[in-house]
């Protein structure tokens, strides 16, 4: 696999603690799988134009294409090449679309790997709600969180076997010889999982969040566990993060059992409490404006960002990012959706909000507020792809024979009739609306 290098392009480096981008940052991006093709080149489009607008022509970026997934397994025969990663760990900053790990081969996810193969330890997710998408919920503007949530270690670090394997069967003997009886339900047919959760691992991630919390003076920063059935590793988890705020941040603990750091830089205050993962579920839904900036696990950040996007408008308009020591890797949170790939139909939301993220990560606050600006507007004036303009209609979108075509007539009359003063876009249309809207 050769890479065509931009000539015209420098290096991100890392010094010490910080990043150093020049005006002319090489940056790789993946296409990915499915409406990849569709959706990364609109926010590679929608990037270019806000960079241009906030700074001129003294800064741009400079592409580099990767390639992982379905299509790099058919053309290189590996879902994830060496190369992609080498790039990746070079240039410091990328971002990618959708991958899709082939069902059956016994491949490892990809996006994991990518994960643990670049040590990008906190998967950062922002849930904010953009007036005028549809949501389940009765007043959508309160939920605003950012989700932290370690990515190298818990259930998703592969280490499992397959039920009947000899490591399975090993795993199971030796359980049982160390604690003298077996605590197996049933021993037969029985696959086997290891949750590992460290101290290394927790105190950096909790020192991420609150780094941020401080910095963007945020409220508070609620730690989410399962600590009282899992008392070894999720409950270790919550432990070690209260270390890091009463040695590190010299928090003090409040009679309720909350502590509070002082906030030197805005002469505030920072909340750190702890909540149970399904009480936390459950008040996301009833108060979510107790909550602002959120730590926690894998697993648990798995369904904590998805449940949050939902209330938010769907995972469609999910930014996320991987962010380990001077790394990071900015990606669509959503799938690949085969089906509709090409059809240049779907939201690119996510990705383009992820690349908002990735420029205000490399510090180019303005051409980022300027995204901000272009999808609000965007979303604001109705021009919406079929999927959001679905969803603002409840979902009562007819299924015509044609749903394919999205400049369908048919579809048109109806999200008019159903969604008033609503504009129908494509992919790259809402690309349009959003540098538009800029």
């Amino acid at each position: 696999m050769k890479l065509n290098i931009p000539s015209d392009g420098a290096k991100i480096t890392y010094e010490g603690t910080e990043l150093a981008v020049p005006d002319n940052p090489i940056i790789p991006y993946i296409i990915g799988d499915g409406i990849g093709i569709d959706v990364t080149p609109v926010m590679k489009r929608v990037l270019d134009h806000a960079i241009n607008k906030a700074y001129g022509n003294s800064r741009q970026i400079r592409w580099l294409e990767l390639y992982a997934g379905s299509n790099s397994n058919d053309l290189y025969g590996s879902i994830l090449p060496q190369k992609t990663i080498d790039a990746m760990k070079e240039y410091r900053i990328s971002i990618k679309g959708p991958l899709t790990t082939p069902i059956g081969s016994g491949h490892k996810s990809i996006n994991v790997m990518i994960r643990q193969k670049l040590d990008l330890f906190a998967c950062v997710r922002p849930i904010k709600y953009f007036p005028g998408t549809s949501t389940p919920m009765a007043e959508s503007g309160l939920t605003d969180m950012v989700v932290f949530r370690e990515n190298t270690e818990d259930l998703y670090s592969g280490i499992e076997w397959e039920p009947n394997s000899d490591g399975a069967k090993r795993i199971i003997d030796f359980i049982n010889k160390e604690l003298g009886t077996s605590p197996f339900r049933f021993e037969e047919n029985c696959g086997i999982g290891i949750k590992p959760v460290s101290e290394e691992g927790t105190k950096r991630l909790i020192r991420m969040a609150i780094d941020y919390a401080l910095e963007m003076n945020k409220s508070s920063i609620t730690i989410v566990h399962k600590g009282n059935i899992m008392k070894f590793t999720e409950g270790a988890f919550r432990d070690w993060s209260y270390d890091v705020v009463t040695s590190e941040y010299f928090g003090e603990i409040q009679p309720d059992g909350t502590y509070i750091i002082e906030n030197k830089k805005f002469a505030s205050k920072l909340l750190i409490k702890d909540c149970i993962a399904d009480n936390f579920l459950q008040q996301i839904i009833l108060a979510p404006e107790q909550h602002d900036v959120i730590a926690t696990l894998n697993l648990n950040g798995d369904y904590i960002s998805d449940a949050l996007a939902a209330q938010v408008g769907g995972i469609g308009m999910a930014p996320g990012g991987n962010i380990g020591e001077g790394c990071a890797v900015f990606e669509a949170t959503h799938g690949s959706a085969e089906p509709f790939a090409g059809k240049n139909r779907v939201n690119p939301g996510s990705i383009i909000l992820s690349g908002e993220m990735m420029l205000r990560y490399m510090g180019w606050t303005e051409a980022a507020d300027l995204v901000l600006k272009g999808v609000k507007g965007a979303i604001q004036k109705k021009q919406l792809t079929y999927d959001l303009a679905r969803a603002r209609a409840g979902k009562r979108l007819i299924r015509v024979k044609n749903t394919d075509k999205v400049t369908s007539v048919d579809i048109k009359e109806e999200i008019t009739k159903l969604v008033p003063g609503a504009t129908l876009v494509s992919t790259s249309g809402f690309g349009d609306a959003v540098i538009n809207n800029l």
